[in-house]
């Protein structure tokens, strides 16, 4: 027999439900261990954006997340999942590319840019690997910009596809944040952007 559940209840359980996990992965995270990046503790205290600015080989993210829109908006639409590329990665890119990406001028790339490393929900390594198994091997997660990445497993390595075919390898997995979850990864991933 079916429930007839009166309109209060549905108006009332979606703001209820929605402040349970913030508050639960801000808890969990408050007494997270995290691993250092680039020399500093990342605290599981702070937001994403703020760990993101203190780690000294997150920089050009930093940067990228201050220039664009998509990285004001980080700060309230969690939790979310972050493919943090290190300084290393974006310096795979010529500096001419890179420093072109960050001008007002090309805010629309950038914010397509940043919200193609973000993906709805919290996603700890394990659970990504859960979801190749589960996928037969693949694991396809829908960003934020609302383009695919593809996660697959090679060895002991977990490796994100684009949308133009080119793979970033996750390097530091599970920095818990107040706001959710990010992984350094070695690459920059491009959406398309034609």
């Amino acid at each position: 027999m079916a429930r007839n559940v009166g309109t209060a209840d549905h108006v009332a359980a979606p703001s209820r439900l929605a402040a349970e996990p913030v508050n639960q992965l801000a808890a969990m995270a408050a007494t997270a261990i995290n691993p250092q990046i680039g020399g500093a503790h990342m605290l599981g205290t702070r937001t994403i954006a703020a760990n993101c600015a203190a780690a000294p080989n997150l920089q050009i993210l930093t940067r990228a997340l201050t220039a664009s829109d998509a990285g004001r908006a980080l700060s309230t639409a969690g939790p979310v999942t972050v493919f943090a590329p290190s300084d290393e990665a974006f310096g795979r890119m010529s500096p001419h590319a890179v420093n072109a990406l960050l001008s007002p001028a090309n805010r629309p790339t950038l914010n397509k840019l940043v919200n193609y490393h973000v993906v709805p929900g919290t996603i700890t390594l394990d659970q990504l690997r859960a979801r190749i198994d589960q996928g037969g091997g693949t694991a396809h997660l829908t960003t934020v910009e609302g383009a695919p990445l593809v996660a697959r497993k090679e060895g002991a390595a977990v490796a994100l596809t684009d949308a133009n075919g080119n793979k970033s390898y996750v390097e530091t997995p599970d920095v818990q944040q107040s706001d959710g979850v990010f992984h350094v990864i070695n690459g920059v991933m491009i959406p398309r952007l034609a």
